[in-house]
C-alpha cells in the first residue's frame, strides 16, 4: 500500500525487453534500505524490487508484464519508459507511517490525457480527460491517483476534471514538467470502487 505522495523522482537509467520489460532505475534512496522483493511505485505502478546496487549511483531492478504495460503509460507510444525517463517514485507504507494522502494500491486502472493547462496565481490547474469508464468513478473534492501522487479533484464535467497543483508538488514530482497531450496513469479512490460495486448490487 502507499499513499500517493512521492518521496523521490527517479531516472530509467536502462529499459531492455526480455520477455517482460526490464528497468533500472537511479534513485536517491538509500538502496542499503531497500530489500530484494520490495515494492516501490513507479509512477504508479507498484513494481518488485528484483535487483539493487549503487555503481554509478544508487539503482534498483524491476521486471514490467505485459499487462501492466497495456494498462499504463510504460509503453505508450511516445511517452514509453526509455532511458532518461523521469518518473515519481514512492515507497511501499510501513506501520506507523503518516498517511498524508489517501490510501493507493498501486494497481493502475488506465491512463488520462492531460487536455489543458492553465496557471492560476503559483498554482497550475491540469484538466484531464479519463476513459468513460473510470470517469463514474471521480468525483469532486475525491481523491485520484496521477502519475503516483495523490491529488484533489477540482471539478469534474463528463469524463473531463481538473485538479490544482501547487508549486511545491511541482518541484518534488515530475508534474513541472508535465504538458498538454501527456498521457498520464490514473488509479481511481479504492472507496468509489467500493461503493459503485455496492450499487451494482443494490439496485
Amino acid at each position: 500500500m502507499f499513499t500517493g505522495i512521492i518521496t523521490d523522482i527517479g531516472t530509467v537509467l536502462e529499459a531492455e525487453q526480455r520477455g517482460d520489460l526490464r528497468a533500472r532505475i537511479g534513485t536517491n534512496y538509500d538502496v542499503k534500505g531497500i530489500d530484494i522483493g520490495a515494492s516501490i511505485a513507479c509512477n504508479g505502478v507498484c513494481l518488485t524490487v528484483i535487483d539493487l546496487g549503487v555503481e554509478p549511483q544508487n539503482w534498483f531492478d524491476v521486471e514490467i508484464s505485459a499487462e501492466s504495460i497495456a494498462k499504463t503509460n510504460i509503453g505508450t507510444q511516445g511517452h514509453a519508459w526509455r532511458e532518461g525517463s523521469k518518473i515519481n517514485l514512492e515507497r511501499a507504507l510501513k506501520i506507523g507511517d503518516e498517511l498524508g494522502g489517501h490510501i493507493v494500491s498501486g494497481h493502475v486502472d488506465g491512463v488520462a490525457e492531460i487536455i489543458a493547462l492553465e496557471d492560476e496565481g503559483d498554482s497550475t490547474r491540469f484538466t484531464f480527460r479519463a476513459p468513460e469508464a473510470l470517469a463514474k468513478f471521480i468525483a469532486p473534492k475525491g481523491s485520484v491517483t496521477l502519475n503516483g501522487t495523490s491529488l484533489t479533484v477540482n471539478d469534474v464535467v463528463g469524463c473531463n476534471f481538473g485538479v490544482n497543483i501547487i508549486p511545491h508538488t511541482k518541484e518534488v514530482t515530475t508534474w513541472g514538467a508535465a504538458k498538454q497531450g501527456d498521457i498520464v496513469n490514473i488509479e481511481i479512490d479504492t472507496m468509489a470502487r467500493y461503493v459503485a460495486r455496492l450499487q451494482e448490487f443494490s439496485s
